[in-house]
């Protein structure tokens, strides 16, 4: 992710507070030293990083230590305050009207995404709040441009206007308008054209195209690689069209992610949508606290329920949490428990959202492709063996057949049935557990607490293997 690197430095500079008892503005004074590097690196705006740093530092030698924190804590509450205000404090509204047509404009430079971002945008609006929605090709400059709009809209079934490359844009705009008046669309993307810079007669045109449409919405779309440059180009939209918010894409991306905690400081334009991959549901309402949050390593618990709420049945959850705690689970519902994860997105981003689980997965290497190789074995077994698991464990040439049916090793089966077993185990002492010994707060000390206590000698090697 974008922040990965900023998250580590500030992460590693608010742990050299922990355990003390008081801190002096000696300790203050360090830490500081290090955040507004780890922010510089970031390519933030140097005047953003003087102003957090000056308000974090004032409020820690404050000394206004909240009951029931200790110092250490204080400063990471202080730093993840003032973290969320960079970003734009609360969730910023997107205007959606509750009758009638929305109507949105999508502006920026050439290559920041617009074309996909309109694809996405549609794409959530239809899934998230019910509407119609409409693309406006507007890019008369560029056939590609037009072409890839009319693909994106076939693979998400969404209609496109278009008019190809003669006739000019305001004028596409208005017959957009009026075809969409005569159909039931209720939600119109305009998908103006983009420039490799900002030039007066790029402006003029996206100006006559608002005059022609009045959107509700004038939304910049902006590559989160692109650095301070993104900071200028917003300020430049944003004093000829009075840009409403903007839309950071790109943001899974090895990059330093200092675009995005300027821009709200500098501009005053607040961030409203991310683009988190490439995949066309990759894409999400910005939530300033949450990404707070995660820079910090709190983990994003919020997002992950909402990814959970979207993508898995409730009753289909039940059954399996039902069939857990009864020890009954077997390979059918590991493959049910693996295609939910699937379909929430990248294993590696899910785990970065529960809290504590971004220290422990740093260094580990999680591939989503491992989600596909257990269920090839899972496929490669028979449904005697997936109804009942303990056919494997007493048959070394089933594993064996298994093996080769998938493509893979003996032990790779081995480690599926350790994993199966460590899981049906886990759960089965969880169901024994007291309910007052659970904390909702902290999921992870639940399951350490059920981690087998005992260890043979000279077998405290990890073995490896799949994890979740």
């Amino acid at each position: 992710m974008a922040f990965d690197q900023l998250s580590d430095r500030l992460q590693m500079a608010l742990r050299r507070m922990t355990g003390k008892a008081r801190l002096t503005e000696k300790d203050i004074e360090e830490m500081m030293r290090e955040v507004r590097l780890s922010l510089l690196e970031a390519d933030v705006n140097f005047k953003v990083v003087k102003s957090f740093t000056k308000s974090v530092k004032e409020q820690a030698l404050n000394e206004k230590i909240f009951k029931g924190l200790n110092p250490s804590q204080q400063v990471v509450k202080i730093v993840h305050e003032e973290l969320k205000a960079l970003l734009g404090g609360d969730t910023s509204e997107f205007a959606i009207k509750t009758s009638g047509k929305t109507t949105v404009m999508l502006t920026g430079l050439q290559g920041s995404g617009k074309t996909t971002t309109a694809g996405k945008l549609a794409s959530y609006m239809r899934k998230k709040h019910a509407k119609k929605p409409l693309l406006v090709a507007l890019d008369v400059y560029r056939p590609a441009a037009i072409e890839q709009l009319v693909t994106l809209g076939k693979q998400l079934d969404i209609e496109v206007f278009e008019r190809g490359t003669d006739v000019k844009p305001e004028m596409i705009a208005k017959e957009a308008l009026a075809y969409a008046n005569e159909h039931p669309f209720d939600f119109i993307i305009f998908d103006t054209a983009g420039r490799l810079h900002i030039d007066e007669t790029m402006m003029d045109e996206i100006q006559r195209i608002k005059e022609t449409i009045h959107p509700d919405e004038i939304l910049l779309v902006l590559d989160a690689m692109t650095g301070q440059d993104a900071v200028s180009v917003a300020e430049h939209f944003h004093s000829s069209l009075g840009v409403s918010g903007s839309i950071i894409t790109k943001l899974d991306g090895d990059t330093r992610g200092g675009a995005a905690l300027s821009l709200r400081q500098v501009t005053q334009v607040p961030i409203k949508f991310m683009g988190l991959g490439e995949k066309l549901d990759d894409f999400d309402v910005f939530h300033p606290e949450r990404m707070a949050s995660r820079i910090l390593g709190m983990g994003d618990m919020l997002t992950l329920i909402d990814k959970v709420t979207e993508n898995v049945d409730e009753d289909d959850m039940m059954n399996m949490m039902e069939k857990m705690m009864s020890g009954k689970y077997n390979y059918n519902d590991f493959l049910k428990q693996m295609k939910m994860i699937r379909r929430m997105g990248s294993l590696g981003g899910l785990m970065k959202m529960i809290p504590g689980m971004g220290k422990l997965t740093k260094n580990a290497n999680i591939d989503d492709k491992q989600l596909v190789y257990i269920e090839a074995l899972i496929q490669s077994m028979t449904h005697k063996e997936r109804r009942n698991p303990e056919l494997l464990k007493r048959s070394s040439s089933r594993r064996r057949r298994i093996a080769q049916g998938s493509g893979q090793r003996v032990s790779d089966v081995n480690k599926l049935i350790d994993n199966l077993e460590q899981q049906t185990q886990m759960f089965k002492r969880m169901s024994k557990m007291d309910p007052n010994q659970i904390d909702p707060k902290n999921p992870m000390k639940n399951i350490q607490q059920q981690a087998p206590r005992k260890q043979k000698k000279g077998k405290g090697k990890n073995r490896g293997g799949f994890r979740f």
